[in-house]
C-alpha cells in the first residue's frame, strides 16, 4: 500500500520533505508533482529502484528515456560533458522550468544510462521537487505518469493516481492538480536547439 503524503507547493513541511528523501535512500518509488504533470521517480544512486521502475513502465531499464530532476545547474556538470557559454545562458533563463534539455552525458553517468550518451536534465518550477532534490544531495531519476485513456494522457488528480498505484510505489506525494501537458523536450546535442517535443514551456526563451 502506498503511502500518501499531503505537502503544499508554496511552502513545503520539512519534516514531510525529509521522510520521503530518507524512503528514497533506502529505494523507495515515489510518485511527486512536478511544474507540469506527475511523475515517478527513485534516487538515481539505487539501481534495483530504477529498475523498478522500468518494470512498472514496461520497460528496459537500458532504453527507458529517464530524466534527471535538478534542484538547480549545480549538478549540471556531475552528468554531463562541459557546455559552452551560449548552452548555459540559454538553460539559465530557460530553468526553473517546464523544460527537459538533452545534453551529452560524461562518464559519471549511472552505469545503466552509458550506452545512451546523453542525458535530459529537469529543473521544475516546484518547490516540492526541487526541495525533495536538495535534500536528497543528488537527481532524482525521473518519467512521466501516462494515463492509458488517449484522450486524457496524463492524470492530473493525487488522489486517482494514489488508486492506481497503490500497489506499485510506495509513497504518493499530494501536492495538489498536476497538469496534463507534460514538459517541452529540447536537444542540445547538436549545439543548435532542436525541438523533439513541443509541450508547456514559452519556447521563445530558447532563441
Amino acid at each position: 500500500m502506498a503511502e500518501i503524503i499531503k505537502i503544499y507547493p508554496e511552502n513545503p513541511n520539512e519534516r514531510e520533505i525529509e521522510k520521503v528523501v530518507k524512503a528514497l535512500r533506502k529505494g523507495a518509488v515515489i510518485i511527486y508533482p512536478t511544474d507540469t504533470v506527475y511523475g515517478m521517480g527513485c534516487d538515481i544512486t539505487n539501481n534495483k529502484a530504477m529498475e523498478r521502475i522500468a518494470r512498472i513502465k514496461g520497460i528496459k531499464l537500458a532504453k527507458a528515456n529517464f530524466s534527471f530532476v535538478c534542484s538547480d545547474l549545480s549538478h549540471l556538470s556531475d552528468y554531463t560533458r562541459q557546455i559552452d557559454n551560449s548552452t548555459y545562458k540559454l538553460l539559465k533563463r530557460s530553468l526553473p522550468g517546464p523544460f527537459t534539455f538533452i545534453l551529452d552525458g560524461n562518464n559519471s553517468l549511472p552505469k545503466v544510462f552509458k550506452a545512451r550518451k546523453t542525458v535530459g536534465i529537469r529543473v521544475p518550477d516546484n518547490n516540492i521537487a526541487r526541495e525533495l532534490v536538495r535534500e536528497l544531495g543528488n537527481p532524482i531519476v525521473s518519467t512521466s505518469i501516462r494515463d492509458e485513456d488517449e484522450v486524457i494522457e496524463y492524470t492530473t488528480d493525487p488522489e486517482l493516481i494514489a488508486e492506481k498505484y497503490d500497489k506499485l510505489v510506495d509513497i504518493v506525494i499530494d501536492g495538489g492538480y498536476g497538469m496534463n501537458v507534460a514538459s517541452t523536450v529540447v536537444d542540445l546535442t547538436d549545439g543548435d536547439v532542436e525541438i523533439v517535443r513541443e509541450g508547456l514551456g514559452d519556447i521563445d526563451l530558447l532563441y
